[in-house]
């Protein structure tokens, strides 16, 4: 037996139990009140059938009652033939009033069920479209996605599935109101029967019926987990098909019509999110690149200088100590001119020195983060207490934007924070999202510091969040300023 046949026969079933129970009441009340006044009692049975299962069902609902009326309560008893007109003309008329009334409820019942689907709807959009614009992980939105659209479709299942470049589908979301559970992480290829299949080739929204005898990994899936109909609707990002969300159901009863137009509305803001995702993306690796290429530029402007003019100067100090040698002791004029161009050479080449190490120290090369941070603190015009617990060696701009990082804001609190004292503390530290070097630069200043005011900090910022790093700025006035950066390592 079908399910809309035991529907219509249950509904039959609740009719004949309300009539009867209507009956029944009117028996118990004939004895006191004229059986013709309780002939108004029968809406009682119409009217939760009229509600509940639809106006076909509530006239014959009306019809049952008003032939119960006539058998039991209108002379001659027990017989469908009216002896009276006037009760003829007042069961017709209660006939006909049911049946309005039935209606009625019937339409009010639709247009407050459709006045709920559409509050759910817009709730459940208004929740994507926050955890949109919070530009929370991928990972997160499309599960989130996935549930709501499996939610807002009475659905028993729901999986959003991504298209890949060798032809094949991955699962990136996954919801479940099931002991069953859809794959996600995994790849299918699209060799059969399947909602991302057939959303592929006709590029627009699919219903699947039925998986019997289905062949194909995700035919077998669905089999598997006794899926009898899905429907899905695609994810188009900036005019490429990415992806697709798909609801499954394990039984009979078939999606609403305008379930397409539903999903619709989640995949337009899961294709923005996804947009705004790859944008960010973009922008990250470009600022990455504009970081990692200024400090390799640096890196070879230091090796230039120490290659090329540091050298030439010293080898001019020499010559012109090995000339000085040469002087007659008479010419002591002339040799106290040449002392002069000694001590001037030999300056310029320490000024050129220390040019050279500030545009890219040798030592970051060569020893890495920690010693680099120990000769920039011997060389800070603010006392400087360091804790360097990143004792292994990391990657070459990662420990570059570290060092750069340091140096800056060291330069910031030296002109801005009229502080006495620098902390710099450096630790590698480990969460969810894997490991990260923790910089934390704390002043004893005068604080006030803002984003706002300046660009040193926004190319703090910059730097640290151009390598997928996060900055934190603690600085109330009065109280010193805290300067907290992580750079991810993976």
């Amino acid at each position: 037996m079908s399910s809309a046949v035991a529907r219509r026969l249950t509904g039959l079933l609740a009719a004949g139990l309300l009539v009867a129970a209507v009956t029944g009441l009117i028996k118990l009340g004939e004895p006191h009140v004229p059986t013709l006044s309780l002939l108004v009692l029968y809406l009682l049975a119409v009217l939760p059938i009229a509600i509940f299962r639809g106006t076909p069902l509530a006239v014959v609902t009306a019809v049952l009652s008003v032939w119960a009326y006539a058998y039991f309560f209108v002379s001659p008893l027990h017989s469908l033939l009216l002896a009276d007109a006037q009760n003829g003309i007042g069961l017709g008329v209660f006939l006909v009033t049911a049946v309005v009334v039935g209606e009625l409820a019937a339409r009010l019942r639709r247009a407050a069920l459709e006045a709920r689907r559409l509050s759910n709807e817009q709730s459940a959009l208004r929740r994507v479209a926050t955890q949109v614009a919070h530009g929370v992980a991928p990972g997160v939105l499309f599960t989130a996605v996935t549930e709501e659209v499996g939610r807002l479709c009475d659905a028993d299942l729901a999986r959003m599935e991504r298209y890949e470049p060798d032809g094949t589908v991955t699962g990136v979301g996954a919801w479940s109101r099931v002991p069953a559970h859809l794959a996600v992480g995994e790849r299918f290829d699209l060799d059969g029967l399947s909602i991302a299949r057939e959303v592929r080739r006709h590029a627009g929204p699919i219903r699947l019926d039925s998986f019997a005898g289905a062949s194909g990994a995700i035919a077998q899936e669905a089999q598997t987990l006794g899926i009898r109909s899905s429907i899905g609707c695609p994810i188009t990002v900036g005019g490429r098909l990415w992806g697709v969300v798909a609801a499954s159901k394990t039984n009979d009863v078939p999606f609403p019509a305008a379930t397409e137009a539903q999903i619709a509305g989640f995949t337009e803001l899961v294709a923005t999110a996804i947009e705004n995702a790859e944008a960010r993306a973009e922008l990250m690796a470009s600022r990455a690149r504009v970081v990692v290429t200024a400090d390799r530029t640096r890196r070879q402007i230091e090796r230039n200088l120490h290659d090329g003019a540091q050298q030439r100067l010293v080898s001019l100090a020499l010559r012109l100590q090995t000339a000085q040698t040469k002087v007659p002791p008479e010419l002591s004029d002339l040799n106290a001119e040449l002392d002069q161009v000694h001590g001037g050479l030999t300056d310029a080449l320490d000024e050129l020195r220390e040019t050279a190490r500030g545009i890219h120290p040798a030592i970051l090369a060569e020893g890495g983060l920690s010693p680099a941070l120990k000769s920039l603190g011997r060389r800070s015009t603010i006392p400087i207490r360091l804790t360097l617990r990143a004792e292994p060696r990391l990657s070459e701009r990662i420990e570059a934007s570290a060092y750069y990082f340091v140096s800056e804001a060291l330069t910031n609190a030296a002109k801005h924070s009229q502080a006495s004292l620098v902390a710099v503390t450096t630790d590698i530290t480990t969460d969810s999202t894997g490991d990260a070097l923790r910089v934390e630069i704390r002043d004893n200043g005068q604080g006030g510091a803002d984003f706002s005011r300046g660009t040193g900090l926004v190319g703090l910022r910059d730097r640290v969040e151009a390598l997928g790093g996060q900055l934190s700025l603690d600085s109330p006035r009065g109280a010193g300023t805290t300067l907290t950066a992580e750079f991810p390592l993976s």
